[in-house]
């Protein structure tokens, strides 16, 4: 039995936000999020948690 856990791209991610993927980079580096480029994946957990940092 597999199970897949949902993720999104960091180039996805910024696509959707209107930012460049540079700066959920650099957000994710802030949070302690390990991505380091734009095929870096992010869980639906670790999504939240750059959208609140770049909503504040």
């Amino acid at each position: 039995m597999t199970f897949y856990t949902a993720t999104l791209r960091v180039r996805e991610l910024a696509k959707a936000l209107g930012v460049d993927s540079s700066e959920i980079i650099a957000t994710c580096m802030l949070l302690e999020i390990p991505a380091s480029s734009p095929l870096s994946s992010l869980s639906v957990e670790e999504c939240k948690e750059v959208i609140n940092s770049l909503e504040k």
